[in-house]
């Protein structure tokens, strides 16, 4: 099992790395965007199955932080201001599961707004409600539950919210002035609430691969 549960470290860290790359890097500029409020709102959201738990202000604190570093001034400097507000809906942080057997999966449930400061105005027309998954955690059989700390598996998902809510910004540029993009489908971030439309993602049965 210690073999087992170093192997599982040893692989997950590697899923991660490439993604967590990315806020290194320069990013292609947003139009005119410059992040003004950033605003989390977490009120006693849904605990899914399965999940450790964790404060309300853990999860407000890790989000802001997260949309903070990657759309903040550091990254994007435009020249009009607009705000960002997430409400955090549902969350299941797994705990540690059996490997090749039965292995739940982490997942943060959110919905986001747009408003721009100069007109004080909404500007996507209903909440864009999104799942994310943690970026780390494709890899399978193995669930982040078994090596990852709750805070450690807040952290990650919080990071990856903070890149669905830049795609979905993207996917719109022209609320910030800039060209609408077509960007490639990714695994770890879907539409909508999986806790209702599709749980099994959450925690699939699983059995090993025949060999």
């Amino acid at each position: 099992m210690r073999v087992l549960i170093t192997l599982a470290s040893l692989i997950i860290l590697t899923a991660c790395g490439g993604i967590r790359d990315d806020l290194s890097q320069a990013p292609d500029p947003l139009g005119t965007f410059r992040l003004g409020h950033n605003i989390a709102v977490v009120n006693e959201p849904v605990q899914g199955p399965f999940s450790r738990t964790v404060e309300d202000a853990a999860w407000q604190e890790a989000m802001t932080t997260a949309v903070n570093e990657r759309l903040g001034l550091a990254r994007f400097d435009g020249s009009a201001f607009f705000h960002v507000g997430v409400a955090v809906e549902g969350y299941v942080l797994a705990q540690p599961g059996i490997p090749l057997v039965y292995s739940p999966r982490s997942v943060l449930i959110f919905s986001v707004n747009f408003f721009e400061d100069a007109t004080q105005t909404k500007l996507n027309d209903e909440a864009i409600q999104l799942t994310v998954f943690e970026p780390c955690c494709t890899v399978p059989f193995i669930g982040s539950g078994l090596v990852r700390s709750a805070d450690e598996q807040m952290e990650g998902l919080a990071f990856n919210a903070a890149r669905a809510i830049e795609r979905t910004m993207r996917q719109n540029g022209s609320w910030f002035g800039a060209e609408d993009e077509i960007l490639p489908e990714d695994d770890t971030i879907l539409e909508g609430n999986v806790l209702e439309t599709n749980p099994e993602l959450i925690a699939p049965p699983e059995t090993p691969p025949e060999t």
